[in-house]
């Protein structure tokens, strides 16, 4: 574990608004910001770690599908191609009101797959609750060619910028 077990893990009432007129990367930056802020707002102390992650397949934004069908039609559009996943993350110091923010994007190479591959993943229910309808920790390793960037990044939370962001606020990973 990265920052041992003594945390508890808060859901924010932040509504996320996916039509705004944002780039990408400024809609996740936004999301993630505001999630950490809510929740932020409810604690008398500690750090809030929020992330938030999307991925992006030629210009269009992908989220966690709602049914298998969606899932279906967004792994279609990969298929082939090569997207972007963008993960944001903040680390706000409840106490001194600190915020530090960071992004970081990964590059997915996915291989051509036939329709029935995207059944075969589909009906495993593991692209349900996913951004972008994939888990690369998952049977979605054998979907995907090569990867540029974060490997982290891709499971939705950039370990090496929230090592740094930590760092920043005083706090050592080596400590928990």
């Amino acid at each position: 574990m990265l920052i041992g077990d003594n945390f508890t893990i808060k859901t924010s009432d932040y509504e996320e608004d996916n039509t705004l007129k944002l780039s990408p990367k400024d809609m996740v930056l936004l999301h993630f910001l505001e999630k950490g802020r809510d929740v932020a707002k409810s604690l008398p102390e500690g750090v809030v770690i929020s992330a938030d992650t999307v991925v992006i397949v030629g210009g269009e934004v992908f989220g966690k599908p709602a049914d298998h069908e969606g899932a279906k039609e967004m792994l279609a559009k990969m298929s082939g191609k090569v997207i972007d996943v963008i993960s944001g993350l903040a680390v706000i110091d409840v106490e001194t009101k600190k915020e530090l923010r960071d992004f970081e994007i990964t590059k997915v190479k996915f291989k051509e797959m036939t329709q029935q591959e995207i059944d075969d993943y589909v009906a495993t229910d593991e692209p349900l609750g996913k951004a972008g309808s994939f888990g690369i920790q998952g049977k979605a390793a054998t979907l995907i060619e090569k990867i540029d960037g974060d490997y982290s990044n891709i499971l939705g939370l950039p370990l090496f910028k929230l090592n740094n962001l930590l760092s920043q606020l005083g706090i050592s990973i080596f400590d928990f």
